[in-house]
């Protein structure tokens, strides 16, 4: 019998503190040829106008595949938009070991990578984080990047102003959050997260001050974007070029130039340019999903 861990399950056994490092060696095998990951197959389901996803990889110490769809007509039914399933095995006997719940482990290894990028890319000294957007993923990067970089003031904004208050009453432990417009959240700010469902720019780059460092993590698709042409005319890393030349609205539309993959950052082969803009493009990786099941797995087993 292969073990099933559900979503409480995994969110007992996965530690932000641990993610973090668990992301930085994935993304630095990812980008040094280590790791055997096609792009992510997305097959449309027209009636639902939504996708379902199919991300394989596999690596010295993990292998396995995720299973993920997106079905926007879910939101506000009580269903999520966003539902996964992730299948690890041994990458040494091919042994199926287990199956878990990914929507937990898709929130927090995004957020984990952004981390990743912030700690290598974002000013030493970072005091000010504006996130636009307030769900799952505003609360998931809040956690992780405050790992990272010791944050006095966080500015949100969302669409919906009542959704950016009920966010910084919500986390009511930071008494530094403040909800305010995207502009006025962005001015200033040292880092910048974008975690939208949005198809068209929340972003301008005329708001960013020199030095700021941008994680961008929404529009996942060739058409979305979030951030506008002045945006994307700075120093732009992804998790993956491969992916990013396929995926991303926000650089096939803007026509902008990879500076390179965040692995090779944090190897030290490319440059990180904290002295200027930054933007860390997020797509998602399937060997986040592996990497991060393979820690939920030893733990369970521990």
């Amino acid at each position: 019998m292969v073990d099933y861990y559900d979503g409480e399950q995994v969110r007992q056994a996965l530690r932000m503190e641990e993610l973090i490092p668990a992301m930085e060696e994935a993304l630095i095998a990812f980008s040094a040829g280590e790791v055997t990951q096609p792009v992510r197959n997305m097959l449309s389901v027209e009636r639902a106008k939504g996708f379902f996803a199919i991300m394989p990889a596999v690596a010295a110490e993990a292998m396995g595949t995720k299973l993920v769809t997106f079905y926007p007509g879910n939101a506000g039914t009580g269903v999520d938009t966003h539902q996964a399933i992730i299948a690890l095995f041994d990458p040494v006997t091919g042994t199926p070991l287990a199956l878990m719940d990914g929507a937990l482990i898709t929130e927090m290894r995004t957020a984990a990578v952004s981390a990743v990028a912030t700690k290598a890319m974002a000013a030493p000294d970072a005091k000010i984080l504006a996130i636009l957007g307030s769900g799952i993923q505003a609360r998931s990067h809040l956690e992780a990047l405050s790992l990272v970089r010791d944050f006095e003031e966080i500015r949100v904004w969302s669409r919906t102003p009542e959704s950016a208050k009920a966010f910084a009453a919500e986390v009511g432990a930071h008494a530094h959050i403040r909800a305010m417009s995207a502009e006025d959240a962005v001015r200033g700010a040292d880092v910048v997260v974008t975690v939208t469902s949005s198809k068209t720019p929340v972003l301008k780059g005329a708001w960013l001050k020199e030095g700021a460092h941008v994680n961008a993590v929404g529009a996942c698709l060739p058409d979305w974007r979030e951030l506008d042409d002045a945006v994307m005319r700075n120093i732009i890393v992804a998790d993956s070029r491969d992916a990013a030349l396929k995926e991303s609205g926000d650089i096939i539309l803007s026509g902008a130039t990879l500076h390179g993959e965040l692995g090779d950052v944090l190897a030290g082969k490319v440059s990180a340019e904290v002295e200027r803009i930054t933007v860390f493009k997020s797509l998602g990786l399937a060997i986040e999903d592996v990497a991060s099941a393979r820690l939920v797995y030893d733990r369970m087993q521990s």
